[in-house]
């Protein structure tokens, strides 16, 4: 039986144990008077009891899914819905003991989740992620998995069902500070992605025409990666502060040695190496046949690269584009530290507070801006896939 068939049989056993683990040993929920205090921990049995133990139910599904062929797609739905009910069971129980806890006599407790709770939720979820991957897969799966997951969170979201949670409380008192930390953090990733394209894709290009020059512009690409980021940041708030300080236009367009322009740059620098690798390896795939048989028939080179390569190298290009989407929208978390804003602000001023919940206020986001990101990019790349296949 191929490991992708099989692979349930092996992993589900590993993940409900660890489930057990998790929930036995590591707190569900903390409870403090206020948000600078260590809280008391709450284990899951303590939560769950009487009624709400149900939120477990779904647990059964997996132990019906390992009693059933490994092959099957309802054995994959089975370990899915199993997983997407275990998740929003467990938030639910969290926001709702969170509301039970209120009380006159701690107006400023806090209700948190503990480590348990994160560990329950990650098993969770690499189970839907083993069932929505594989190569008999539907394309289409894994997106409907996603949205199996995050469907009910967000409706106990919006329904205000963990608005008693610390989390919730961070950001009901921080909303104008995440929703500008929100747009300056995209702001960076967008105008980082579009530098990165104009300079990668002219570069990609000449390497894949000329591999002369393929050795010393990826070594000098992997030169930059080799250096932390701090440092990076830190190398161009001089060179910069010194450019604005002798040409003050430059300061009126916002560049300075702090800002966002030094993390622009920064972060450009970080993702040139795997977008210039994947557009010339995207063309380097085109069969030198293929380029022939155009110009037998009358292609020019513009056309070549437009209607034979470009359409070829596409899914390596989309491929690269992901990994340095993904890659921005984390490394744009460091630059709050030169005053780029974004959600590395909120996560630094949470650790400075020694306040976890607005720590993640600040990791959260990014996490979940990632996850959208990647998930879109594999799901424009199996639409493609789907309409080249005949």
């Amino acid at each position: 039986m191929p490991v992708s068939t099989q692979a349930h049989q092996r992993v589900l056993p590993l993940l409900l144990g660890g489930l057990l683990l998790a929930a036995l040993g590591l707190p569900f929920l903390t409870q403090a008077p206020n948000r600078l205090v260590t809280g008391t921990g709450l284990l899951l049995a303590e939560v769950a009891q009487g009624r709400r133990a149900l939120v477990l139910a779904p647990l059964l599904l997996w132990l019906l899914a390992l009693a059933r062929p490994a092959s099957a797609r309802s054995t994959r739905l089975l370990i899915a819905l199993g997983a997407a009910g275990t998740i929003a069971g467990l938030t639910w129980l969290a926001g709702s003991h969170a509301a039970a806890l209120v009380s006159d006599d701690l107006p400023l407790g806090r209700t948190s989740l503990g480590g348990g709770y994160w560990v329950l939720i990650v098993l969770c979820g690499l189970a839907a992620s083993e069932a929505a991957r594989g190569p008999d897969v539907p394309r289409l799966w894994p997106p409907a998995v996603g949205l199996l997951l995050l469907g009910p969170l967000a409706t106990l979201l919006l329904q205000g069902g963990l608005d008693q949670l610390s989390l919730m409380k961070e950001y009901d008192n921080r909303q104008d500070v995440f929703d500008a930390a929100l747009q300056r953090h995209l702001l960076l990733v967008a105008a980082t992605l579009l530098a990165t394209l104009l300079i990668a894709v002219p570069t990609g290009v000449l390497i894949s025409r000329r591999a002369t020059l393929a050795a010393p512009l990826l070594a000098l690409l992997n030169l930059v990666q080799t250096v932390p980021s701090i440092a990076l940041f830190a190398l161009l708030m001089g060179p910069l502060a010194a450019l604005s300080a002798r040409w003050p236009l430059l300061a009126q367009w916002g560049i300075s040695g702090i800002g966002p322009a030094p993390a622009i740059i920064a972060l450009t620098l970080y993702s040139l190496l795997p977008m210039v690798r994947s557009i010339s390896a995207g063309l380097g795939q085109v069969a030198p046949t293929v380029i022939e048989s155009a110009r037998g028939m009358g292609m020019s080179e513009l056309q070549i690269f437009r209607q034979v390569e470009l359409p070829l190298a596409l899914p390596v290009w989309l491929a690269g584009l992901r990994v340095t989407t993904v890659q921005a929208i984390g490394l744009a978390v460091v630059a709050a530290l030169i005053g780029a804003g974004g959600f590395g602000a909120v996560m630094f001023q949470g650790l400075l507070s020694s306040a976890l919940d607005l720590v993640l206020l600040g990791v959260l986001p990014v996490v979940g801006l990632s996850v959208l990101a990647d998930s879109l990019f594999k799901l424009i790349a199996g639409l493609l896939s789907a309409h080249r296949t005949p």
